[in-house]
C-alpha cells in the first residue's frame, strides 16, 4: 500500500493534576480530570489506534509489525525493545505535577524492555505568572538534597522559572523538573512511562491515598553536575524555515511557520511527526490532502516523500537523528 499521513485516536489518561482544557482543540474527553492526552504511541501502557485512511482501525503496533521501515524508516525502531520510539502527547496541567525526574536507558532497576526518558516541552498556552520546576539550584549534590528531603525543604533545592506560550524546555534524564498548575504543553520524548517522585505536596490521588514516591531510585539517577538540560525563546523572525528546539540522541524537535506553501520530504531513516500549535492549513502529498487544525498531531512515513504545508499555522517537526 501507498504510504500517506497517519493521524491517530488519543488515548487519555485521568490524572490528580488534569483538568477539561483539550477539549479545546475538539477532542471528545473521557469524564474525569484529563491531564494527558497520547496522542501518538505504541507502549504498553497506551497504544495509539489510526483513525484515517486505509489502515484507520490499526493500532500504531500492528502497523509496526505489518509495515516495519516502510512506515517509521530505518532508524524508526527502539534498539531495546523494537517499538516505535518516541511518545507524543498533550499535557494539561490545572494543578502542581509532582517533583520528578526520569532515569535513562542504563538504569539497571528499569522494568524489562522499558525505556529511559528524555524529553522536552512546548507551552502551547500559560495563565499569567504560571511556573515550572526545571533542575537543581547550584552546587546541590546527592547528601543535601536527600537531607532536604527528609527534612521537608526540597523546595529550597529547586529553580522555579516563570513560563509563558511558545518557550522551549529540553529535559534530559535526569533532570528534576515539574510542571506548574495553569500550563498547557506539547510533550515529546522517548517511548516510556518511567516517572520517579521526589515530592507530590502531600496531596492525595485519585483513589483517595498518598502517592507513591520513589525517593531512592530519584537519588539514584539524578545528574548532579548537569544534565545538559536547556530552555529557550522561540520566536520565529519568518516563516520557512525551522528553528531547532532540541536535538538529543532521541529526537530532533524544530519549530516553524507556514505562510502560504511550503515544500518539504521525508527520507528513508526516519519517520515525520507534525504537531499543529497554532493556525489552520493542510498536508498535501503526492495522493491526497488533509486538512489540520490546531492539537493535531501527524506521523508522516519514511517513505511518504515530498510534501507540502498550507495555510498559516505554527507547528513542530519530530524526527529521529
Amino acid at each position: 500500500m501507498k504510504p500517506y499521513p497517519l493521524q491517530c485516536k488519543p488515548e487519555f489518561k485521568e490524572r490528580v493534576w488534569g483538568g477539561r482544557a483539550l477539549e479545546r482543540f475538539g477532542l471528545n474527553l473521557p469524564g474525569g480530570q484529563i491531564g494527558e492526552g497520547w496522542m501518538i504511541g505504541d507502549h504498553p501502557n497506551g497504544t495509539t489506534s489510526v483513525v484515517n485512511g486505509e489502515l484507520a482501525g490499526m493500532g500504531l503496533d500492528q502497523i509496526r509489525e505489518q509495515y516495519g521501515e516502510t512506515f517509521f524508516g530505518s532508524k524508526g525502531f527502539s534498539k531495546k525493545n523494537g517499538r516505535f520510539p518516541l511518545l507524543i502527547k498533550l499535557l494539561d496541567c490545572q494543578d502542581d505535577l509532582s517533583v520528578q525526574v526520569h532515569p535513562n536507558d542504563h538504569y539497571d532497576r528499569l522494568p524489562e524492555g522499558e525505556l529511559g526518558k528524555t524529553e522536552m516541552w512546548y507551552v502551547l498556552d500559560a495563565k499569567p505568572g504560571a511556573k515550572i520546576i526545571y533542575g537543581l539550584k547550584d552546587g546541590v549534590d546527592r547528601e543535601q538534597l536527600a537531607a532536604a528531603i527528609e527534612q521537608n525543604r526540597i523546595m529550597d533545592c529547586l529553580n522555579e522559572i516563570e513560563v509563558v506560550p511558545g518557550d522551549s524546555f529540553y529535559i534530559p534524564a535526569g533532570t528534576v523538573h515539574a510542571l506548574g498548575a495553569g500550563i498547557l504543553v506539547a510533550e515529546i520524548q522517548q517511548n516510556s512511562d518511567s516517572t520517579y517522585r521526589l515530592y507530590d505536596y502531600d496531596r492525595l490521588g485519585l483513589d483517595g491515598k498518598p502517592r507513591e514516591l520513589h525517593i531512592e531510585d530519584s537519588l539514584n539517577v539524578i545528574a548532579y553536575e548537569g544534565s545538559g538540560a536547556t530552555y529557550m525563546k522561540t520566536d520565529l523572525p519568518r516563516a520557512g524555515e525551522w528553528l531547532t528546539l532540541a536535538r538529543s540522541p532521541f529526537f530532533v524537535t524544530e519549530k516553524g511557520e507556514v505562510d502560504g506553501k511550503w515544500s518539504l520530504s521525508t527520507n528513508a531513516d526516519s519517520f515525520v511527526i507534525h504537531i499543529i500549535c497554532e493556525g489552520t492549513g493542510s498536508i498535501r502529498y503526492a495522493d491526497g490532502e488533509l486538512p489540520v487544525k490546531p492539537g493535531e498531531c501527524y506521523l508522516l512515513p519514511a517513505h511518504l516523500g515530498s510534501y507540502e504545508l498550507t495555510g498559516r499555522m505554527t507547528v513542530l517537526r519530530s524526527y529521529l537523528p
